[in-house]
């Protein structure tokens, strides 16, 4: 099977999942997160190995899949979670450096790296969560149609960038971090994903979230995910790069690791909640 047949055979399967997942919502949500988070932290850190580097990987990586699940439950009000606990868990891998790293261990960068893990990819893929459970989308569809928003947004700034990029690119973007990506991609994406925000919101959101945009928010925000978007790209092409890796894994059939696909989401996700939050309103009848 080709390299494509195999990213098409994965999409018409992982696609509808990923939808039936986000319309139940609650611990199915969580638990997807939860695994996309663990194991985008555990490449992560097998890129950071591939540099040189000695972070605490399985420590990291079960902190990150952590995260969306202590997320849901304390959404659920099954359990609360202090903001203190977080501050204890750094001191706790501060401690264990002094031991398991040591001087020799180079225990500042696995420190860095492994709460840098964390924070990069449990804590920006829980906003996927809250967006889930968006406040002002009342209904179950009109919250669904708000967590799809920047994700569609997102497929559509990647979708621009490669085929403009494709057809019209000649000038190179920032070559010494990503070679292929072209000025004229980083424009063919930032104009289709403001199209798809203009039409989502008129003709999807509107309609079953009962929330729109102004046209200047709706403009606003694809422009700001597009950007958000590239940026995310960028920065995993940068560590790939500099580790001398080709792909974050090979476990996504014909797509590479989770971070090749879910790295510009890592960053669109907690930029989009608090758009979101100040860009939308009810829809007027």
């Amino acid at each position: 099977m080709s390299e494509l047949a195999r990213r098409v055979a994965f999409a018409v399967v992982a696609i509808p999942v990923a939808i039936a997942v986000i319309w139940f919502g609650g611990a199915w949500l969580a638990v997807l997160l939860a695994v996309i988070a663990g194991l985008g932290a555990w490449e992560l850190y097998r890129i950071a190995q591939a540099a040189g580097e000695r972070p605490f990987v399985w420590a990291g990586t079960a902190a990150s899949a952590a995260i969306p699940l202590l997320v849901w439950a304390d959404h659920a009000q099954l359990l609360r979670v202090p903001v203190s606990a977080a501050t204890l868990a750094v001191l706790a891998l501060l401690a264990a450096s002094i031991w398991a790293r040591g001087v020799s261990g180079r225990p500042l960068p696995a420190t860095a790296i492994t709460v840098l893990g964390v924070v990069y990819s449990g804590a920006m893929i829980s906003f996927g969560y809250a967006l889930r459970y968006y406040p002002y989308a009342l209904e179950r569809r009109g919250q669904v149609a708000v967590v799809l928003l920047p994700l569609l947004l997102t497929w559509a700034s990647d979708t621009g960038a490669y085929f403009v990029g494709r057809a019209l690119g000649k000038r190179k973007l920032i070559p010494s971090v990503s070679p292929g990506k072209t000025v004229a991609g980083a424009w063919g994406g930032l104009l289709l994903t403001i199209v798809v925000s203009l039409l989502y919101a008129r003709f999807a959101l509107q309609p079953m979230a009962m929330l729109s945009f102004s046209a200047v928010g709706a403009v606003l925000f694809g422009a700001t995910i597009s950007v958000v978007a590239q940026v995310g790209d960028l920065f995993e092409s940068l560590i790939k790069r500099e580790a001398g890796v080709k792909d974050s894994s090979h476990i996504i059939p014909g797509h590479g690791g989770v971070l090749d696909r879910f790295d510009s989401l890592f960053f669109v996700l907690p930029v989009a909640y608090p758009l979101l939050l100040r860009l939308l309103h009810p829809a007027t009848t």
